[in-house]
């Protein structure tokens, strides 16, 4: 027996799981999509402290990046990531359907489940440490008012929204812009979680209805008192 197979099985005795980098892993995955496709350009919708980015560098994407985070606290974690990095930048804006001052709902885990719209007690009661603690004053535009400041003529775009329900309001502030995106990465809501959210269904048919065909799913958050998931991540290019 090979030293992986006697490591895999001791970590899943205790609910780990081994395999070979990269494997199945899923931004790896991602990224072979993205340089197939060849994409350059990068733009990380609610990037939080920059672990998305950081994940997909760390998985082989050499483009540029452009991330966005409009919660002080995050974005100071993702200055500090991109600080090192010369072809990530990192801005401190929401992005919506509109130029506005917006209030954005923060959360307690790490300001991850965050989001502009009011979280239901669906979400509350399968992750009681992601509740609602404050809220923030942001400043939010769309895609459309700040394209020719965050691409260049040329670029080839991936489009990641991870906005907790928000996302068919990222994708309605780049209409005008919407062909120069090649691919998208939209967490998506399998039950409703935030009041007025996009579901997973209203996302497929979005998707296909402006030439996206889904590549992969990601498994997101799980209730864990159930084991339902509850979002998952979909992957889309253009076909």
């Amino acid at each position: 027996m090979t030293f992986l197979r006697v490591a895999r099985r001791l970590a899943q005795s205790f609910g780990i799981d081994v395999s070979r980098f990269p494997g199945d892993q899923p931004t790896y995955q991602v990224v072979r999509l993205m340089r197939h496709y060849g994409i350059n350009r990068l733009l990380d919708v609610g990037a939080n402290d920059g672990g998305y980015a950081t994940e997909i560098r760390r998985c082989g994407y050499g483009g540029r990046i452009v991330s966005f985070e409009p919660i002080s606290a995050p974005f100071r974690k993702l200055a500090r990531r991109a600080s090192n990095d010369a072809d990530w930048k990192a801005l401190n804006i929401a992005v919506g359907a509109n130029t506005a001052e917006m209030l954005i709902n923060v959360a307690a885990n790490s300001a991850a489940s965050s989001s502009m719209l009011r979280m239901l007690t669906t979400h509350e009661n399968a992750a009681p440490d992601a509740r609602i603690v404050g809220v923030e004053s942001v400043h939010q535009f769309s895609l459309d008012d700040v394209w020719t400041d965050v691409t260049e003529a040329n670029d080839l775009v991936f489009l990641k929204a991870d906005v907790q329900g928000y996302e068919n309001q990222v994708l309605g502030g780049v209409s005008k812009h919407l062909d120069r995106i090649v691919g998208l990465q939209l967490e998506l809501s399998m039950v409703p979680l935030y009041e007025g959210g996009w579901l997973y269904s209203e996302a497929l048919e979005w998707a296909r209805g402006h030439g996206f065909e889904l590549m992969r799913l990601i498994p997101g958050f799980t209730d864990a008192r159930t084991g339902q998931m509850l979002q998952t991540d979909a992957v889309f290019f253009r076909n």
